[in-house]
């Protein structure tokens, strides 16, 4: 898998590098550049072709459509990554603080059961086979 992603990488290299030289040469068109724009064209075509017979080969790879985002957007995707820990982990500390607000939540709330249903909170206990007294 790993030689089939680099001769796909091989080749769309190839295939920018033509289409970078096509551009130069359209730019400042020529007509005695007739032939080598021809040939170029040529170069394009076959590197499509190319890149045709490796998608096969590289099917089974998927790419997040987000990784398109931002390579749209001129960012490098392989920031992507980086990108989906970071906001991972953002997100991570905001669950853990919510975790944290409603034990304490709940410790406090049980407390306040405590001191007005005192019975009621025994048998719940009980019920749920928590032995733990209130603190």
């Amino acid at each position: 898998m790993a030689s089939s992603l680099e001769n796909l990488e091989t080749q769309l290299e190839m295939f920018i590098e033509n289409v970078r030289q096509i551009r130069i040469i359209v730019a400042d068109f020529q007509p005695q550049g007739q032939n080598v724009l021809n040939q170029k064209i040529q170069s394009l075509v076959y590197g499509l072709q190319e890149v045709d017979k490796l998608r096969s080969q590289v099917q089974d790879v998927h790419v997040p459509l987000e990784v398109f985002d931002y390579i749209d957007n001129g960012r490098n995707p392989q920031l992507y990554t980086k990108d989906c820990i970071e906001k991972a982990l953002t997100k991570n500390e905001q669950v853990k603080g919510k975790i944290d607000a409603y034990k304490k939540f709940k410790g406090q709330m049980l407390v306040e059961l405590n001191n007005v249903f005192p019975n009621e909170l025994a048998k719940y206990r009980a019920i749920r086979g928590d032995d733990r007294s209130v603190s």
